[in-house]
């Protein structure tokens, strides 16, 4: 009857060692699982903060342009504009101006 509890208590024993195994696996498989997602979070997170630098350099980019815009849209509504123009595109020139021009060569 020794014989047979002895063998119950091994044979439990080693039940208990395999089960404590198995867990400890799973808990190994579970961790290993966690920390493999971590990292994809984490290059994921990464990959988004480059993203929203590169978008918040374009908005302030964006920003100055329009501030830009806004200032030609300004100075454009102004006589010294319609002057420029007048000047420039259409060779206008003052009443009281003399306007002096380059004579023209041969070789031009």
């Amino acid at each position: 009857m020794k014989k047979l509890k002895h063998k119950k208590k091994k044979r439990t024993a080693n039940y208990n060692r395999l089960g404590l195994l198995a867990i400890t696996a799973v808990v190994l498989l579970f961790l290993g699982g966690l920390y493999l997602g971590s990292m994809r979070l984490e290059q994921r997170l990464q990959m988004y903060e480059a993203k929203k630098e590169k978008l918040t350099q374009e908005i302030a980019e964006e920003k100055e342009r329009t501030a830009e815009i806004d200032s030609l849209k300004t100075y454009m509504k102004t006589d010294a504009y319609a002057e420029e123009v007048a000047r420039e595109k259409l060779g206008l020139v003052k009443p009281d101006e003399i306007v002096f021009e380059e004579e023209k060569t041969m070789n031009d």
